[in-house]
């Protein structure tokens, strides 16, 4: 029987999963790089201030509202790549525990935080050593301090079963390799009742893997994007009840940003 990949397609090497990780894990550390190498601390006349990633409109800051992007750090904004604002999806409320799966900068995380107010909290995980030095020091700078930001994978969150009300993710479910381990770990972290809201990219069902590849990279959010019917599935299977996959702008032809809602059952 030909191998396979956690993503379901064929390999021929046991090392294909990991050189994609791997991929996706130094891209990603690039991009904190580029933008923490222009970030001074400056605030005053004269500041260079962080540079920003390279995105359009279907990406990065474009996607958050402009009285959010005015008052989170500046280091924060420049590193967003998502494709929505799932903070604003999952509907946070005062007191709620959050989880971002691959919190990059620490945008997500620092909406968060604004939305369940001091007696909440918010997680971040991501396995990029630079991204999770950006994203403290975007904490820090916005004094923000029921926060906590750790290192691992979003296949195998380093939380205890039943510790979080809400988890969020912002276009990162599509970089995984083992998608159904992404979700049935967002299933475990979650208390019975609690809610999944994130923001991907989706691919129409009749595309075929290959054609996604044909659209875009791995690393761009586009290759290894799952289809609207296999996100239902998946959910399905993972235990989520309440499930829709809703699109909300077009990222490639016959690919979209969506948005993804799921209840664990109470």
């Amino acid at each position: 029987m030909t191998p396979t990949t956690s993503a379901g397609s064929p390999a021929r090497v046991r090392e294909t999963v990991a050189d994609l990780q791997e991929r996706v894990r130094a891209h990603y550390a690039a991009a904190a790089a580029s933008v923490a190498e222009g970030d001074d601390g400056c605030c005053g006349p004269g500041c260079c201030g962080p540079t920003a990633l390279e995105t359009d409109d279907a990406f990065g800051p474009a996607r958050y509202d402009a009285a959010d992007r005015t008052t989170l750090p500046v280091a924060a904004v420049a590193a967003s790549l998502g494709c929505g604002n799932p903070t604003a999806v999952a509907d946070l409320r005062p007191g709620e525990r959050v989880l971002d799966l691959g919190s990059g900068g620490g945008i997500d995380v620092l909406l968060s935080v604004r939305r369940v107010g001091p007696s909440g909290f918010a997680y971040g995980v991501d396995m990029t050593e630079e991204m999770l030095a950006l994203a403290r020091r975007n904490a820090a700078a916005a004094g923000a301090t029921n926060v906590a930001f750790l290192r691992g994978t979003i296949e195998a969150v380093p939380l205890p079963d039943a510790s979080v009300d809400v988890v969020i993710s912002n276009c990162v479910v599509n970089l995984s390799t083992d998608k159904p381990a992404v979700l049935a770990e967002a299933f475990r972290v979650l208390t019975h009742g609690g809610r999944l809201g994130i923001s991907d990219v989706v691919a129409e069902d009749h595309l075929t893997p290959e054609q996604r590849v044909e659209r875009g990279s791995w690393t761009g959010c586009i290759a290894g994007a799952l289809s609207f019917a296999e996100y239902r599935d998946l959910l399905d299977a993972a235990g989520f009840v309440d499930v829709s996959v809703t699109p909300t702008h077009a990222v490639a032809d016959g690919m979209h940003a969506a948005i993804v809602r799921a209840t664990k059952p109470v």
